[in-house]
């Protein structure tokens, strides 16, 4: 075990440091003039499906050396990068002026498979020096033509590359394409095309420090921000309101109740009790299911671990634009680390609740989360398989990936189960629960279950609604997301309004005299997640040009599991503090 223990604690600080070194050490290059100045072709891909890329020489490009592959983190090949060494040579102040870099004699099939990746609008991605840049294989000449059969379709055979340079360091690189030449594949005819490219190079004062400010300013630009604020002020005044609501409740409600259950204890002994006081002796009564609910209690407590620390490396320049697969390194390890903490809350909370199975117990909080999002993966990876893209994970990391499953997430997972079991912490309850539970009176439609999810989930939803826009743009699309200072008061405000109205909803249902609150606290809390799932398929719908199988069955799947974590994350938060509430109000009261 202290083996095992000392290989965790390793390859923690071997990675997190790595992933926060990576922004200094990986491009801080100097270099003299000659010098060869790394340039890698990484992926081709249509421009509205960000999940459906291949490799560069997937296509009939050229190259006139033999082409080698960058070796690759987990977290880049997790991110679909796939880089190889690019056909153009940008040696450090070399310039060069429509220079070839190779030739290629078109087929009819390579001529039409370009043909339809310009229809498609697909574009290319290099790194120079770690510095991205990108551009569009090609163009379609509509101009004048109401027939589709009569457009013109055009390849770019002609890079130019612009780089700025700070003495010996490389500070920023574009790439643009040369509108006068052009190879027209209109026709399924083969075709010779040489591959040229010209090099400028110019001086600039930035210092290498900010080489990388350009991409994430393009997320601070004024009006952004004002949208951003807006989204703030807005979601700030929701929480307002719930606290002015619920102090309401909690300042003259359950004042007026506590003076009225006083009264009564004062007054005769045989009144009937009514209101929550009178299922006193129901409310503690735990609920049913109680593995499944501790297993989905455990899962929430670690993903939102999972969330605050993911949070901390973004706050402190982590994951700056362009860091390639730091936030999925990230993401991967500090799932496997915090394991532990899913396996004490879990079989800690089931030992209180009287469990005795509990190492089925944690068989079932490993697999809560981790196993509908396994099925989804093998899904979604053979799709990527059969359309032969980037987004196919290759067997080794596969294997990575079981390996840091198997030697890091389940070893610790059953050391805090086996932590939480010898807790041995009795449930703290107020009451004593009577032997018998009481008979729920009937309730009108609106208390039920789904009626109470839906008024739960759209408060939380519209304070965080604005800025989920700008999240699905950046994760699917090609917009740049860094004001994380911003997105962590919103993930805070979220979860206070989520906590306030789960306590307000708990509170309406033991004033109704039904007492099988437990799941039903976790659910409202939770149903935050299913509005955002609604908001996936109005953003596919109305706001991107998403479009074939691939892309979609991307898009709704590992969203799917994304809004699954807030369920399980948001019914955690939202348990926890309808639990503190109905505690402090039996506490409050004489309870016979």
């Amino acid at each position: 075990m202290e083996m095992i223990r000392a290989r965790l604690v390793a390859m923690a600080v071997a990675t997190l440091c790595g992933v926060a070194q990576v922004r200094s050490s990986s491009s801080d290059h100097r270099y003299k003039a000659g010098d060869d100045v790394p340039l890698y072709a990484n992926k081709v891909g249509p421009y509205h499906n960000p999940s459906e890329t291949y490799r560069y020489f997937d296509f009939p490009f050229c190259s006139s050396a033999p082409v080698k592959e960058k070796k690759e983190a987990l977290g880049e090949v997790l991110n679909g990068d796939r880089l190889v060494s690019a056909p153009y040579k940008l040696e450090f102040l070399t310039e060069k002026n429509a220079e070839i870099a190779c030739k290629r004699k078109l087929t009819k099939k390579e001529v039409a498979k370009f043909r339809t990746a310009i229809s498609k609008d697909y574009y290319f991605q290099m790194y120079y020096d770690d510095l991205p840049i990108w551009g569009f294989l090609g163009k379609v000449d509509k101009e004048g033509k109401a027939d589709p059969s009569d457009y013109r379709y055009y390849l770019f055979k002609h890079l130019i590359f612009e780089i700025h340079h700070n003495k010996d360091r490389v500070i920023e690189v574009t790439v643009r394409s040369d509108p006068n030449a052009l190879v027209d594949l209109t026709e399924d005819e083969p075709v010779d095309v040489d591959f040229m490219y010209t090099v400028k190079w110019k001086e600039t004062n930035t210092p290498f420090e900010k080489r990388m400010d350009k991409y994430s300013l393009s997320s601070s630009l004024p009006h952004h921000l004002e949208i951003h604020w807006f989204s703030i002020i807005n979601s700030c005044v929701t929480v307002l309101l719930l606290t002015g609501f619920l102090a309401t409740i909690l300042m003259r409600v359950l004042k007026n109740d506590f003076i009225k259950y006083a009264h009564d204890d004062e007054s005769a002994d045989d009144q009937e009790e009514s209101g929550w006081k009178y299922i006193h002796g129901d409310v503690f009564r735990y609920p049913k299911r109680k593995s499944l609910f501790a297993a989905a209690l455990g899962c929430g407590t670690q993903l939102f671990t999972l969330t605050i620390f993911i949070f901390i490396l973004a706050l402190v320049g982590v994951f700056y634009p362009y860091n390639r697969g730091a936030l999925f390194t990230a993401l991967v390890i500090i799932y496997a680390l915090t394991s532990g903490i899913a396996g004490y809350t879990s079989a800690s909370f089931y030992c209180q609740l009287e469990g005795e199975n509990w190492v089925r117990n944690l068989l079932l909080t490993g697999s809560l989360f981790c196993g509908p999002l396994f099925v989804t993966f093998c899904f979604l990876n053979t799709v990527a398989i059969a359309y032969k893209a980037t987004a196919a994970l290759p067997f080794g990391t596969i294997v990575v990936i079981l390996l840091i499953w198997a030697l890091v997430t389940s070893p610790l997972l059953v050391v805090g189960g086996i932590a939480g079991k010898n807790k041995k912490e009795e449930f703290q309850a107020p009451c004593r629960t009577a032997k018998y539970p009481r008979e729920i009176p009937p309730l009108p439609w609106y208390r039920e279950t789904l009626p109470q999810m839906a008024m739960a989930g759209f408060l939380p939803f519209s304070a965080i609604y604005i800025e989920l826009y700008y999240i699905f743009a950046s994760v699917w699309g090609h917009r740049i997301y860094t004001i994380y200072s911003i997105l962590f008061i919103v993930f805070i405000i979220l979860l206070i309004v989520t906590a306030f109205v789960t306590v307000a909803l708990t509170y309406f249902q033991l004033a109704a005299e039904d007492h099988d609150w437990w799941w039903r606290s976790f659910l409202c809390g939770g149903s935050t997640g299913l509005f955002i799932y609604a908001y996936c398929l109005y953003y596919y719908i109305a706001r991107s040009d998403m479009s074939g199988f691939m892309q979609t069955s991307f898009f709704f799947g590992y969203m799917a599991c994304i809004c699954y974590g807030f369920f399980l994350m948001l019914g955690a938060i939202g348990f926890r503090a309808s639990l503190l509430f109905v505690r402090h109000i039996y506490r409050s009261i004489k309870c016979e």
